[in-house]
C-alpha cells in the first residue's frame, strides 16, 4: 500500500507542475479581479510554503528549501520548488505510512497524505478557474490532461529535478 501511496503522491505532483507549465505568462502574471484574493502565482507559492509549514513541523532543525514570494516567484522557481518539497514530503510519507503516524499530524498518516492532495487539489481548482475567470484559460489540452493519471503517471520518472 505505501507504494501505491507514493506513486499516487508523484502523479498528484506531476498533475500541478503539468497545469502550472500549461499556463500562460499572462495568467501568471495577471492581477485578480477586483484587486482581492491570491493571484494564480501566489497560489501556487502558497502551496509550496504551506508544504514548508508541514516540514518544519515534522522535521525540526532540518534544512528546507527557501519559501517563495508570492508577488514575485517566477514559473521556473516555483515548478523547482514544488519539486523540492515534493520530494522532501514524499520521504516523510515513506517513513510514516508503515508507521502509521506523521509527527505533528493528527489522526494518522494516511490522512496527512490525504490532506496534501486535498488542499493542494484545491488551489489546481482555483488556478484553473481564476485562469479562466482572467482571460487566459488553460489550453483544453492542459484541462483534459490534468486529468489522465496513466499519462502522467508515466512522466513522473525523472520528474521533479
Amino acid at each position: 500500500m505505501t507504494d501505491a501511496l507514493l506513486s499516487a503522491f508523484a502523479t498528484h505532483e506531476r498533475i500541478n507542475q503539468y497545469m502550472i507549465e500549461g499556463l500562460t505568462d499572462e495568467a501568471w502574471s495577471a492581477g485578480t479581479p477586483g484587486g482581492k484574493g491570491r493571484t494564480v502565482r501566489a497560489i501556487a507559492a502558497h502551496m509550496h510554503n504551506v508544504r514548508l509549514l508541514w516540514l518544519k513541523t515534522i522535521l525540526k532543525g532540518a534544512t528546507l528549501p527557501p519559501q517563495l514570494d508570492k508577488d514575485s516567484c517566477t514559473r521556473t522557481d516555483t515548478l523547482r520548488a514544488l519539486g523540492q518539497s515534493h520530494r522532501m514530503l514524499e520521504d516523510v510519507l515513506r517513513e510514516a505510512l508503515p508507521k502509521g503516524k506523521v509527527k505533528g499530524f493528527s489522526p494518522d498518516a494516511v490522512s496527512f497524505f490525504a490532506y496534501l492532495v486535498s488542499h493542494e487539489s484545491h488551489h489546481r481548482g482555483q488556478i484553473a478557474s481564476l485562469a479562466k475567470r482572467l482571460g487566459h484559460p488553460l489550453p483544453k489540452t492542459v484541462e483534459f490532461g490534468m486529468w489522465e493519471w496513466g499519462s502522467r503517471s508515466r512522466e513522473v520518472k525523472g520528474a521533479f529535478g
